[in-house]
């Protein structure tokens, strides 16, 4: 489906945004955009739990959202939050209240792939892609960077230091002092020198900052004369000479000095000057380019047949050596299930189809690290790597469909009775059993239903007699759904 307009929706740890943007010629121009200044990382407390307040913040901002996307349809909203929510231990009661607010899905997304959303939008918004660019983007819990050219990334990185979480830690009460500074600096240095190396080894030819901390601290630089253009390290020691004098960011007096910033500037501040000494930066321009509207790329990308999941799973499986043959069979016949059972997902683009086709593809994954219980294996590894293009939640559902698509079902008991997790698993196991002998003469034919309680599955009685090794895996299969209170009823006909 083509959309005229679609929207991100970006749930930082310093500010939530929301940026609509018009399709005109496979180009986002942005149309509209909101901001609201949560500071959602202040509320995590020492046992990394979101406080009351700071949740109110969120939804409350979320609820203003939500008027702006009303009419929206859900494929053209995409929301995705990122360090705080990474980290909090009760994100995901807040994520429950935070999607009632916005009326949309909330996809927390990893560090590298945050980083990888940044530097697409950032791409973007370049008058020479063609030169090597060093990204970096100070966010409110954790600071991304890149190394990309043209909208293809080379190196990402996350490192969990931010201006909200440094500000609160080295600058608690907006007190800044010379001590205080060097502390915060040092912390950020000491951050920096895990990726440094491999980052100048790398090289690039310009260096550009994005979203909140460089748009603060380059509109002081310029608006005071202390830059004709962009960051400089001359212009951000006068920055830190005239914090320190002034002891703390509310009594300095300078042009372009908002107020959403002065809680979190010299904690940003500290970090940027942390960064031009570990790099060896003189200078860094700047990109409106951001987090949101990489997301906004992303999600046409989706709509164009350009998703990059897509090429991730097929990495995964050229990384693992997966026995193509097979997957093609099982994705097959177990799309083929689900088709049976949801019509709705023949439709190009469903996203249970597309999650059945994934799991097909890398449920053998493991079994590069062992044959024994090596859906185990695939399991962890999809839970665990970086995966570019899918939420942590994508990945967590691609992750629960491996482990049980063979095995014990009381391992995907968590998922609490959801009843269309429930009918994938039933999809591919079904279609894993049924390619066992892993040749290409073709499955029995069968036709699935649901039944009150489970599923029901119609074979020959011609194949029961044929296939004896396949009927007593369904009957021992029927035992499995039988053993968490489900059903799966096979019948034979002539």
């Amino acid at each position: 489906m083509a959309y005229e307009l679609i929207a991100a929706v970006d749930l930082g740890s310093n500010s939530f945004r929301l940026q609509v943007g018009r399709i005109v010629a496979n180009q986002i121009y942005p149309l509209d955009g909101l901001k609201e200044p949560v500071r959602l990382a202040a509320g995590l407390k020492a046992d990394k739990r979101l406080d009351a307040d700071a949740q109110a913040r969120g939804v409350d901002a979320l609820a203003r959202f939500a008027e702006r996307l009303r009419g929206f349809d859900e494929a053209a909203v995409r929301a995705v939050a990122t360090n705080t929510l990474r980290v909090a231990k009760n994100s995901a009661q807040f994520l429950e209240r935070a999607e009632a607010a916005l009326g949309f899905p909330i996809e927390v997304i990893a560090g590298r792939e945050e980083a990888r959303l940044i530097y697409l939008g950032v791409a973007h918004t370049l008058a020479q892609p063609e030169k090597r660019q060093l990204v970096v983007d100070i966010g409110g819990g954790s600071t991304e960077f890149i190394i990309g050219q043209n909208i293809d990334p080379i190196r990402l990185e996350s490192l969990y230091m931010g201006c909200v979480s440094f500000s609160l830690r080295f600058f608690p009460d907006g007190k800044v002092d010379k001590r205080s500074f060097k502390e915060a600096e040092l912390a950020a240095r000491r951050e920096l020198q895990t990726i440094v190396h491999e980052f100048r080894e790398t090289g690039w030819d310009e260096a550009i900052g994005s979203s909140g901390t460089a748009k603060a601290i380059v509109d002081l630089l310029e608006l005071n004369g202390w830059s004709d253009h962009g960051l400089t390290r001359e212009g951000m020691e006068k920055l830190r000479a005239l914090l320190i004098d002034a002891g703390s960011v509310g009594r300095l007096k300078l042009e372009g000095l908002r107020p959403d910033r002065i809680p979190v500037l010299p904690g940003g501040l500290a970090i940027m000057s942390a960064i031009f000494k570990e790099f060896g930066l003189d200078r860094m321009a700047f990109s409106e380019g951001a987090l949101r509207l990489g997301v906004l790329y992303d999600l046409l990308g989706r709509h164009h047949h350009d998703d990059l999941r897509e090429l991730t799973v097929n990495r995964f499986m050229q990384r693992y050596d997966v026995d193509r043959r097979q997957a093609a069979r099982v994705a097959h016949t177990a799309v083929n299930l689900l088709h049976q059972l949801v019509p709705g997902s023949r439709q190009a683009d469903h996203p249970d189809a597309q999650f059945m086709v994934w799991a097909a593809w890398l449920h053998e994954v493991g079994i590069s690290i062992a044959h024994s219980s090596y859906h185990k294996h695939s399991a962890y590894i999809i839970g665990n790597a970086d995966m570019p293009g899918f939420s942590r939640r994508d990945q967590g559902r691609l992750s629960r469909l491996v482990l049980a698509h063979r095995g014990k079902l009381e391992r995907a008991q968590p998922l609490r009775g959801e009843a269309p997790e429930w009918t994938l698993i039933f999809c591919l196991r079904i279609a894993v059993l049924l390619h066992r002998s892993r040749d290409d003469l073709p499955p029995p034919p069968c036709v699935a239903d649901f039944t009150r309680n489970g599923f029901l599955l119609r074979l020959s009685a011609a194949y029961r007699n044929e296939l004896p090794l396949t009927a007593a895996a369904l009957d021992d299969e029927a035992m499995q759904w039988t053993g968490i209170g489900g059903e799966l009823r096979v019948e034979h006909h002539d």
